[in-house]
């Protein structure tokens, strides 16, 4: 007979978890394992102005640029992408300017997926099987982000692309990228810029004395004030002990010797 007090059980997956509605009843055991590729394995955090050539929207030559840089090491190297949005929105901009900061940080995070799915169509048509994930339940555009399916894609040579920041207003991409680093065991942060190849001990714009660094530790970043990226993200890396390296957009190749882990620009380490 069986027991009246025994807690009723359900065939039907939970949501949002591993094995999931998401995923099918056998993910659960796909999960299980995650054991290291061998491989190396990156985030590349990628700004919005260099999505837009410096211009509101996006310029499709540059991303295709771009795409192609990163198509370059498929099925050689697991990589994960953060974009910003500053092409389209920047939330602290336009909170200056008097929108809710909330609200404006909301604004910023869909210009975000917008630079994710331009992105996504240049690497789908270089040949490079591609996952937006978005931390905003967008259904239609992006799965949700879930950690152990991003690294489950990338072992499967797939890019993941993680959309809408943090899902949270008041973080900046630049620690969505480090956070995101963190959970999917990215070997390094891999920080792309414009119009600037490292770190220096000075804007090299604005002094023509400016040295560049090879190597800095955090702790010399946080001492010196040098925003290698804002502070709440350099302390996840530091604390982590979690490398990045910070190199230049502008040259050909750049991106693609930065994702085979070439020493270029500045390597910043604990």
């Amino acid at each position: 007979m069986p027991d009246q007090h025994a807690p009723e059980t359900s065939s039907t997956p939970t949501i949002n978890t591993p094995g999931g509605l998401q995923d099918g009843p056998d993910a659960q055991q796909r999960y299980n394992s995650t054991a290291p590729s061998g491989r190396r394995r990156v985030l590349l955090k990628l700004s919005g102005e260099v999505f837009g050539g410096g211009k509101v929207g996006i310029d499709p030559a540059t991303v295709r640029f771009v795409a192609e840089q990163i198509a370059a090491v498929k099925n050689t190297i697991e990589v994960a992408v953060v974009v910003g949005g500053g092409n389209f929105f920047r939330g602290a901009e336009l909170s200056e300017n008097g929108m809710d900061r909330r609200r404006a940080d909301y604004m910023g995070m869909l210009g975000t997926v917008m630079n994710c799915l331009a992105l996504q169509d240049f690497l789908l048509q270089a040949g490079v099987d591609t996952r937006v994930q978005s931390a905003i339940s967008m259904e239609q555009v992006a799965e949700p982000y879930i950690p152990l399916r991003a690294i489950r894609h990338m072992q499967k040579n797939r890019v993941v692309i993680f959309g809408a920041g943090t899902g949270l207003p008041y973080f900046s991409t630049d620690t969505v990228a480090a956070q995101r680093a963190l959970e999917i065991g990215a070997d390094e942060v891999l920080m792309a810029k414009s119009g600037v190849d490292g770190v220096y001990t000075a804007d090299p714009k604005k002094d023509p004395t400016a040295e560049k660094y090879d190597r800095l530790t955090y702790d010399d970043a946080l001492l010196k004030n040098i925003r290698v990226m804002d502070l709440t993200a350099m302390t996840m890396c530091k604390d982590n002990d979690l490398p990045m390296m910070v190199f230049g957009m502008e040259g050909d190749g750049n991106v693609t010797r930065a994702l085979r882990g070439e020493r270029i620009g500045t390597t910043v380490t604990v």
